[in-house]
């Protein structure tokens, strides 16, 4: 059996493979059991989400044979799959998972979701009894080795995303958005993106502009919010706390006049800006109003560059304290392997005592001498425990590691010539 991480992910696949590959939880449990039932795996665990597919099992079956069973399973063609695959065994297979686990190998380095999502990977497993002792110990050095990774490195604490350096400025300014509106204005990727970091952190209403107003509509139900166009921007920016703007307009949509208007209306309360549209959507001007807090494209990019810079520094420390992780899961591994081979052992000895065992006391049972019932159960258990032994040592070619090994575990002292 080898440890095995095989998958996909967003630098080997482009979205319409990975869509193909993504399992639903449904999909997910009855893969899962379908691979042990089948023999394809021992145990197995499955980590599905948008940027990446990858198992994780104990597997006596090769990586072309996974590949495959995974690519019949999504009703794939082998030869669509394999050219995006990649696969890491025993150590190497850990190490990924740490990484992965750590955020080392997401499209946004350091972002914290990804640690979640494997704990329900590792979730699932448990829940459809695939994951077995080897499977087990290696989750959870990985989620020890994320859990360091976080506090002891600043590898998930600041944005590097322009949506999500917005949002982490609103909340220094305001500091509950559960009580303030968000105006966003556009409908494109960003605003998307915006407005889903604004509802993660709770933002109290989100109201959507656009200059098509099925846009702004399709934008605004998946967060409950309001669409508006943008022909009525000036009377719904008295409502907004926060304004995001992102669209491909020529010209500004927001001038200093009409914020100037919507602070009298809200009794000077402040407003958050960020302009992230270029060429700009908000007048330059309307960073000279009291009560308004104005920022540019340009003034995210500059947290965002020193922030990344700040993650890469971090990756590195992470990589010294995953390179330890591997080097305990390594150890702790033999020590697991060692106890099943004790095991194993032990079970087979158990299992020739019991046969010489039964033979002696039928032979007692019988009315033979007990003298030489005893003495063809001492010579029966000798014989059957020094047979597969010998026979192994015999063979041409024996290590002299697998001699110096024996003479260890029994103590045996080198033989001397009988003439000295």
């Amino acid at each position: 059996m080898t440890f095995i991480a095989l998958g996909i992910n967003h630098n080997t696949a482009t979205v319409d493979v990975r869509e193909n590959l993504a399992f639903s939880p449904e999909d997910a449990a009855r893969a899962l059991k379908m691979a042990v039932e089948s023999d394809i795996a021992r145990e197995i665990a499955i980590l599905s989400t948008c940027n990446r597919m990858e198992l994780y099992c104990e597997s006596g079956a090769r990586i072309e044979e996974l590949m495959c069973w995974v690519a019949n399973f999504k009703a794939i063609d082998a030869d669509v799959v394999r050219p995006h695959c990649y696969s890491y065994s025993e150590h190497e297979a850990v190490r990924h998972m740490m990484k992965v686990a750590s955020g080392l190998d997401s499209l946004i380095l350091g972002e914290p979701q990804i640690l979640g999502q494997m704990k329900s990977c590792y979730a699932q497993a448990d829940q459809n009894s695939t994951l077995g002792s080897h499977l087990h110990a290696a989750f959870q050095q990985v989620f020890s080795v994320a859990k360091r990774v976080r506090s002891e490195t600043a590898i998930g604490e600041n944005p590097v995303s322009v949506a999500y350096a917005a949002v982490s400025l609103a909340q220094q300014i305001f500091s509950d958005l559960r009580r303030d509106t968000a105006l966003l204005v556009g409908a494109g990727e960003t605003v998307e993106l915006v407005a889903r970091h604004l509802k993660e952190q709770g933002i109290k209403k989100i109201l959507v502009a656009n200059r098509t107003l099925e846009n702004a509509q399709r934008l605004a139900k998946g967060f409950d919010g309001e669409a508006l166009l943008l022909s009525h921007l000036a009377d719904y920016l008295p409502r907004a706390d926060i304004v995001i703007s992102s669209t491909a307009s020529p010209l500004p949509l927001i001038g200093k006049g009409m914020v100037e208007q919507a602070l009298k209306i809200r009794r000077r309360k402040p407003m958050f800006m960020v302009d992230i549209a270029v060429p700009r959507d908000i007048e330059v001007q309307v960073g000279e109003l009291n009560d308004v807090f104005l920022y540019t494209v340009d003034d995210l990019t500059e947290v965002i560059d020193e922030n990344r810079r700040s993650r890469e520094k971090a990756a590195l420390i992470a990589e010294e304290i995953i390179d330890e992780g591997v080097k305990k899961y390594h150890i702790e591994r033999q020590a697991l392997g060692s106890v099943d081979t004790i095991r194993a052992f032990r079970d087979h000895v158990t299992q020739l005592k019991d046969i010489e065992l039964d033979r002696a006391l039928k032979a007692l049972k019988s009315g033979q001498d007990p003298k030489h019932v005893i003495e063809r159960l001492a010579n029966g258990l000798s014989k059957k425990f020094m047979h597969e032994p010998t026979t192994s040592l015999k063979k041409p070619g024996t290590s002299s590691e697998l001699l110096r090994s024996l003479k260890q575990l029994f103590s045996l002292s080198e033989s001397r010539d009988p003439d000295n």
